[in-house]
């Protein structure tokens, strides 16, 4: 995996490092009273703290240390006076459309952006969320899916979370298939406090990375985002379109467990997937099937490769299997002896390397990360 830079190799930011920027908060710099209100509201849209300051020189070192910036028109010309240095992210704000001064003394103070109220809202909301996640990479993402009913795409997709866990990765398991029973009962953590989908299904919008984490159930070092037992069968693509990109700028893997059929929450999941498993048994009637899915899925995914699964009755081989369907094969997974008597007892699959199925997973990872299109972003501090 690529080693991350020593500090001689970054390069200077504004809010300094990952621990300097934990601690700084977004400066709202202005003496405009009703400015200063709806910015104030807009923060507290966005979830985000700020420092707020009336007099540019007196706010030197906030200058510095924010990781964003947001001056009043009202104060701009001030800014420039007293020599605030020149820095990334700041947005000159105002509300007055026929303010042809703005523009000159935005270009004084060096700012990136100029917004006007109430027009630039939701601009301004996003940009205060994504204050407090200036460095993130997002994740990868791994989607998986049953050729047929029972193929085990459920078993590879926890056992593949537990693979990324076993290897360092921040990994948030995630069930998009509402007719799959629950990954939560496939961990035993079916009454553990935390949110579900059908909780979740009215967020909109950019969902703060931090935020997310902590109101999901957890089975050790894994993050899980299953389904109650509540009769909702569908999820709005806005809520899955937020809560994925969320779960991607907080983790550095994410697997998503798909029904066969896809609808527009799962097109949502395919087309952030770097790579999308399609679980095959060895059988000639489970490839039958999963040609349908394969076709369903060739219209959404774009990297999609086959992981058979024994045993093979019929000694159908694990190319075969792939070349019938006319996809790449990922790897094949001998039959696990003990594997439905352990999850009866309440423990989860793929929690060892030792067996095949754990083993599988271990060397899938790694060979992502060993090819450069499936490197994962450098281990480090969780998203603040």
């Amino acid at each position: 995996m690529d080693q991350m830079p020593g500090p001689a190799e970054r390069e200077p930011r504004p809010g300094g490092g990952p621990a300097e920027r934990a601690q700084a908060r977004p400066l709202l710099l202005t003496d405009d009273p009703v400015l200063l209100d709806d910015l104030l509201r807009l923060s507290a849209a966005a979830g985000v703290e700020v420092e707020v300051a009336a007099e540019p020189g007196r706010a030197r070192v906030a200058w510095s240390r924010a990781p964003l910036v947001l001056v009043g028109a009202d104060v701009a010309a001030a800014c420039a006076e007293v020599g605030l240095p020149r820095r990334q992210r700041v947005v000159l704000v105002g509300a007055d459309l026929d303010d042809a001064g703005v523009w000159q003394r935005a270009v004084r103070l060096g700012a990136e952006h100029v917004v006007f109220l109430p027009d630039a809202e939701p601009w301004l909301i996003t940009a205060l969320t994504d204050a407090l996640e200036p460095d993130a990479r997002p994740g990868r993402l791994l989607a998986v899916v049953g050729g047929r009913g029972g193929a085990g795409a459920t078993t590879l997709a926890v056992a593949l979370a537990f693979a990324g866990a076993r290897s360092g990765y921040r990994t948030t398991l995630i069930d998009v298939d509402p007719l799959g029973g629950g990954i939560d009962l496939a961990l035993g953590i079916e009454s553990s406090a935390g949110l579900r989908w059908p909780e979740l299904a009215g967020v909109r919008g950019r969902v703060p990375a931090a935020g997310l984490a902590p109101l999901l159930p957890r089975y050790g070092d894994l993050t899980v985002l299953s389904w109650d037992r509540s009769d909702q069968l569908f999820l709005p693509p806005d809520a899955v379109t937020a809560v994925v990109d969320a779960a991607l700028r907080a983790n550095e893997l994410v697997v998503a467990d798909l029904p066969r059929l896809p609808d527009a929450a799962v097109d949502v999941v395919l087309a952030r997937a770097g790579v999308t498993l399609l679980v095959v048994p060895a059988e000639l009637r489970a490839v039958s099937s999963a040609a349908r899915v394969a076709t369903a899925l060739s219209m959404r995914a774009g990297d999609i490769r086959v992981v058979v699964r024994g045993p093979a009755p019929g000694r159908l081989s694990a190319p075969a299997v792939a070349a019938s369907l006319g996809m790449q094969l990922a790897g094949s997974i001998r039959a696990e002896p003990g594997l439905a008597a352990a999850y009866e007892r309440g423990e989860p699959p793929g929690m060892s390397r030792r067996g095949p199925l754990g083993a599988f997973c271990d060397r899938f990872l790694a060979e992502l990360v060993r090819t450069a299109e499936g490197t994962f972003p450098d281990s480090g501090p969780a998203v603040a």
